[in-house]
């Protein structure tokens, strides 16, 4: 790291503001001679703001007494700047009393050197300042490309994550003889409600993820009775209901956002309004808005697709249903939402609908 701070700091953008035209020359030259190569002056310091950002400069030498807007008064426009890095700033003074040089430093300022000052000073000093300034830029760096690897870590680890959410999903479908569409139309259906009722963008985009683990339970549930094709008997109900529990219990132990929100739409997708649902016969809005909200689009999405043990229903009979149970099995004011809406639920029925074949 050493061997490069010693190559960068010579090509390190040094910014010169004195309104003494020797001193300028003087100052240029001396940083020319000793092999600084990007040099930029000006001997009217209201430039020194726009100098400093066209050409990001890494330090300026400072004069403090200049007409117009002298020093301090640069040095508090560019304390202003927020969407650079701030570059050191050696003050050049003839001003050697401490008052002078402590509101320099308080301003600011990294260093100061007094008029008429050592050359060899004035060099050691630039070095050291574009040193540290070149360490800490350099740093910034390495910090910024470990938060961008961090930051596409998280990214592979959230995409991991919903994968095999997906495929949790997906699997409990193909177990119930479906083919992986209905969770698709039915989380869409879900965002659909969602957005109508205020939730965020993020609230939103959980919901999306989290609505196809609604079935997850259904992996525990025997063949013979989830593959029944008749009806099942009120012993083999009961079993089937329990798939609400199962999954919330497969869906328990993670803290993240996504599975609790999964965990709750698992639990309460088949509670009703009325008090009536199951597994824990919760009421009204102690039933979560996410299970209330899923509770619609998977019956809606059910009854209009065509299973093997029955015939999709016309889309105007499974609404005229839903209205029906409006404050029995569902919420009245999300059912409010749904009949606006229908349009677009038949909308994603279209374009996720099921293959013929």
């Amino acid at each position: 790291m050493q061997d490069k701070l010693n190559a960068d700091y010579k090509q390190a953008n040094i910014l010169v503001v004195d309104d003494e035209s020797a001193n300028v020359k003087l100052l240029s030259g001396i940083l020319k001679i000793n092999g600084y190569q990007n040099v930029v002056c000006t001997q009217d310091p209201c430039q020194a703001l726009a100098l400093y950002q066209q050409h990001h400069s890494d330090l300026i030498l400072l004069d403090i007494n200049m007409p117009i807007l002298d020093g301090y008064g640069v040095m508090d426009q560019l304390n202003k700047v927020t969407n650079y890095s701030p570059p050191s700033i050696l003050v050049l003074t003839a001003q050697g009393s401490q008052d002078f040089c402590q509101r320099a430093l308080d301003n600011g300022a990294r260093d100061y050197v007094t008029k008429p000052f050592d050359i060899n000073e004035l060099l050691s000093r630039i070095r050291n300042l574009l040193e540290v300034q070149i360490a800490h830029k350099f740093m910034q760096h390495q910090n910024e490309i470990l938060e961008s690897r961090v930051q596409e870590r998280t990214e592979e680890l959230v995409a991991t994550r919903l994968q095999v959410v997906r495929y949790l999903g997906r699997a409990a479908e193909y177990r119930d003889n479906e083919t992986g569409l209905h969770i698709i139309r039915m989380s869409k259906m879900c965002v659909l409600i969602a957005k109508a009722v205020g939730l965020d963008e993020k609230q939103c985009e959980l919901l999306l993820h989290a609505a196809p683990m609604h079935d997850i339970g259904k992996i525990g549930i025997p063949d013979q009775i989830l593959l029944k094709p008749g009806r099942l008997s009120p012993e083999e109900w009961d079993i089937m209901q329990t798939h609400s529990q199962i999954g919330a219990d497969i869906l328990t132990g993670d803290d993240s956002e996504l599975m609790k929100m999964a965990h709750a739409i698992a639990l309460t997708h088949h509670e009703k309004y009325n008090g009536k649902g199951y597994p824990n016969s919760l009421k009204g809005e102690a039933i979560p808005l996410v299970g209330r909200i899923t509770a619609i689009a998977d019956v809606f999405d059910a009854l209009t697709s065509k299973r093997p043990y029955k015939e999709a229903w016309p889309i105007e009979k499974a609404v005229n249903l839903i209205k029906q149970e409006s404050g029995e099995h569902f919420d009245p004011k999300l059912v409010e939402h749904f009949v606006n809406l229908i349009s677009e639920f038949v909308a994603i029925s279209t374009e996720y609908a099921e293959s013929e074949e």
